[in-house]
């Protein structure tokens, strides 16, 4: 093995096949991991957010995985300061830092020289409080006319994101926009490689992931982290798979519709997934069905 003079990103849509690849690639350039998958953060959080098992990481240092209970919020600022560190540290080492995840605003964070305003809890509860109430779309109408360039930049479906940029428009008294990265070498000399698959493909993926996910013991699990404060934590709570269970055990138990709508919401997810990371054309993609995806990854990163 031989390590790299810099890192490597592997992104893209869910059930690419992201996490496997990663480990291929530690293996082969003396590399650790660094997890950039918001869900993958909370301990516990094993079987819904198809976390790689000990085994299945073969020895590869896994960073950034279980470090957050189900009760704390996962903030990107927090996450930018300790991937940063970690990913600095590991090149210290003389080693390859390989960053994975689908969480395209966590990659974003590493990569990009990205900064994070500040924050008031009465102005941000105020936003919460109407995007409860009337929806992420009548939000993001109203970034749109105080911010075109943030709304053009963030989802009409990303409501937690739609509610940051209005908090900090009205406490700052500037665009969000100013805070957005502007394209350009990423940070680091980081290569980007994005995985995706056609969208048949994907959908059937998603929907066999989610039937094992709940063959597995998905249930189970959120009853464990239920007694644990899984519903009293902001962004934990709201994770696909485990807020459609806790629905469920609120209402019918009725765990097959659990199922068929969490593989509904990630099959849509993906679908934004996807429209995030294709606008960023400094990702360099790959089929992740190709046969020889781990051979030609590895002569991009390492010509």
């Amino acid at each position: 093995m031989s390590s790299l003079p810099h890192p490597v990103a592997v992104v893209g849509p869910t059930a690419t096949g992201k996490s496997d690849l990663a480990v291929q690639l530690a293996e082969r350039f003396d590399g650790e991991v660094i997890n950039a998958d918001a869900m993958q953060l909370y301990r516990g959080m094993d079987i819904g957010t198809a976390k790689l098992t000990l085994d299945e990481r073969r020895g590869v240092p896994h960073h950034q995985l279980d470090v957050l209970d189900v009760t704390e919020t996962a903030s990107v600022a927090a996450y930018q300061r300790a991937a940063r560190t970690i990913l600095e540290d590991v090149l210290a080492r003389g080693r390859t830092p390989i960053l994975v995840g689908g969480s395209g605003l966590y990659v974003q964070a590493v990569v990009d020289d990205l900064s994070f305003p500040g924050t008031d809890p009465q102005v941000r509860q105020k936003y919460e409080d109407e995007l409860a109430k009337l929806g992420p779309v009548s939000l993001h109408r109203r970034l749109a006319e105080l911010d075109p360039a943030a709304a053009a930049a963030i989802l009409t479906s990303n409501g937690r994101r739609i509610v940051r940029a209005l908090e900090v428009i009205e406490i700052s008294g500037a665009p969000f926009s100013a805070n957005l990265p502007t394209p350009g070498p990423p940070r680091y000399g980081t290569v980007l490689v994005g995985l995706d698959r056609p969208a048949e493909d994907l959908d059937d993926r998603v929907d066999e992931r989610v039937t094992r996910m709940f063959d597995s013991g998905l249930v189970d699990e959120v009853r464990r982290l239920e007694e644990e404060g899984l519903r009293h934590g902001r962004t934990a709570s709201r994770a696909l798979g485990y807020q459609q269970v806790l629905a469920e055990l609120d209402g019918a138990d009725d765990m097959t519709a659990a199922a068929a709508e969490t593989a509904r919401l990630t099959r849509r997810f993906v679908r934004r997934q996807r429209s995030w990371f294709r606008r960023d054309e400094r990702i360099n993609w790959f089929d992740a069905a190709d046969p020889a995806l781990a051979d030609d990854v590895r002569a991009l990163v390492n010509p």
